[in-house]
């Protein structure tokens, strides 16, 4: 496999293959060795992947007469302004745009280039890295890149503490005499898993569920555990095919949707019930698939982000029980490596939406997040009553709603004025009285409607000049089109609320 840029196709690309099918193998009267005698043997690569070029974010080819390129360096490790601004200029080959050029860095970066380190750059270049010719490289996508490491990072020292004690990735090293006491600490907590791993089998073999031989592995123990190895599953079929298809940008996409989406953002808050709760199977099963997906997840991103992989599978890998001296020999795991429960993934699918749905409302309606809040359920059908009666605790937990006042409301029952979302046929109430004070909520509806009423009426105001539309290129134009757009979504959805206030 050849790797290169479209731009040396014929100049370098097309002559290696001409050069090595003359010679290698010729001989002296022209024959060819029987090895070699068949054309697509002399052949010097079967597949040749073509780079993009990488240009600036305004689209300009990166070149040092015209100032405009970065040093990978200064992006890993940053670089202050003023030497940035030496750097930028010292090769000009026309001294006369140097004071164009410093202009144009002073005002790109006034503050210098913050260091984004070797992980993230690599990542940003891999989401980047499409079928098209050009990249136009923009600074603020290693930034995302950053988080999205820093994520990553969080979640795993997240993981780690809910096992021992301060044992998360960046915890220094014990100090003179602690060594014996941690070694306690952990084979304290480890104590406590095993217990948990032989209540799991005990359930097991009464549901006539016996494990296979030498088994001492918890399986996945609830519908959330179930769900993320479902998701996990997908979006590792996903990073093979889009990496046996050469889309890099698409299998590191699969990878960043799933860590940041569905592992941080969902699985490790549906995991703190079991995590904080007494039931030491749950929080035993939990812990276990917990550090099941972080591990696959890390030899899955080793080849785009090694360094921090490296780092987080040092701690996460002993605690599975798995030895080597570096993630890099590991093999990559398959989408039939984790077992798939669509009945899991649609039930954790429906509690997603009532979260969601809950959450809104409390976003909306101001109510203090530390709050708990009745809730009413109406409607819906027998598999929604079924889930709800399941998942009536994780609700109550993890939408601070309060266990006493979460209810069916009941046949013949008029609702009260409530905030209301809807998941399916199922509505999710929440009674206002006594939550908000209802007439400054009104009040400051009315201003944002306002507010929002004008900022249309100055979109349309240009909208409605000839000459701005003419003049003004069709990116603009558009762009005050979707503003105006979301701000009548916005308005329309503010009024439905204030009507339920009776505003």
């Amino acid at each position: 496999m050849l790797v290169t840029g479209f731009d040396i196709i014929f100049f370098w690309v097309a002559r290696m293959v001409m050069a090595t099918t003359y010679f290698v193998g010729r001989r002296a009267d022209g024959s060819y060795e029987p090895r070699f005698a068949e054309l697509k043997d002399r052949v010097p690569f079967k597949t040749v992947y073509i780079n993009a070029i990488v240009r600036d974010a305004e689209g300009q080819k990166m070149s040092k007469s015209k100032g405009n390129t970065l040093d990978p360096l200064d992006l890993i490790d940053g670089i202050e302004l003023e030497d940035l601004v030496r750097k930028s200029t010292a090769s000009l080959l026309i001294p006369q745009v140097r004071e164009k050029v410093e202009k144009r860095i002073r005002k790109e970066y006034p503050d210098g280039i913050n260091a984004v380190g070797t992980d993230a750059l690599r990542f940003t270049f891999a989401a980047l890295a499409t079928h098209g010719r050009t990249i136009n490289f923009d600074l603020k996508r290693c930034e995302g890149y950053k988080n999205f490491c820093n994520k990553l990072w969080n979640a795993a020292r997240f993981v780690l503490m809910n096992l021992s004690e301060g044992s998360g990735p960046g915890t220094r090293d014990p100090g003179p005499g602690e060594g014996q006491e941690i070694a306690e600490s952990i084979d304290s907590e480890l104590g406590k898993i095993e217990a948990g791993i032989q209540a799991i089998e005990e359930r097991a073999v009464e549901a006539g569920l016996s494990p296979g031989p030498g088994s001492r592995v918890p399986g996945p123990g609830s519908s959330a555990e179930r769900w993320i190895l479902t998701e996990l599953s997908r979006a590792t079929a996903e990073y093979h095919a889009q990496i046996a298809a050469y889309r890099f940008d698409l299998a590191a996409q699969a990878l960043y949707d799933f860590v940041w989406n569905e592992y941080c953002d969902w699985f490790l808050e549906l995991a703190k019930p079991a995590l904080q709760g007494d039931d030491e199977a749950a929080r035993a099963s939990t812990q276990h698939t917990l550090l099941v997906v972080l591990e696959a997840v890390l030899r899955l991103l080793h080849p785009i982000i090694p360094f921090i992989t490296e780092e987080i599978w040092q701690q996460v890998a002993p605690r599975l029980g798995k030895s080597g001296a570096t993630i890099a020999t590991q093999a990559l795991p398959q989408a039939c490596d984790f077992a798939s429960d669509e009945v899991a993934a649609a039930d954790i699918d429906w509690l997603k939406s009532v979260l969601s749905g809950l959450r809104r409302i409390r976003s909306e309606m101001n109510i203090n997040p530390s709050k708990l809040v009745p809730l009413i359920l109406e409607g819906g059908d027998a598999r929604d009553r079924e889930r709800h009666a399941r998942f009536a605790a994780a609700i109550a937990f993890l939408a601070r709603v309060e266990p006493a006042a979460m209810r069916w409301l009941g046949t013949g029952e008029v609702a009260p004025a409530s905030a209301t979302a809807i998941v399916g046929e199922l509505k999710l109430l929440i009674p206002l009285l006594g939550l908000i004070d209802v007439d400054a909520e009104i009040k400051r509806l009315a201003k944002e409607i306002a507010r929002l009423e004008g900022e249309i009426k100055k979109c349309e105001g240009k909208l409605g000049n000839a000459s701005f539309v003419a003049n003004a290129p069709a990116a603009v134009v558009e762009q005050e089109k979707q503003r105006i757009a979301e701000f009548s979504l916005t308005v329309n959805g503010l009024r439905e609320q204030a009507a339920k206030l009776g505003g």
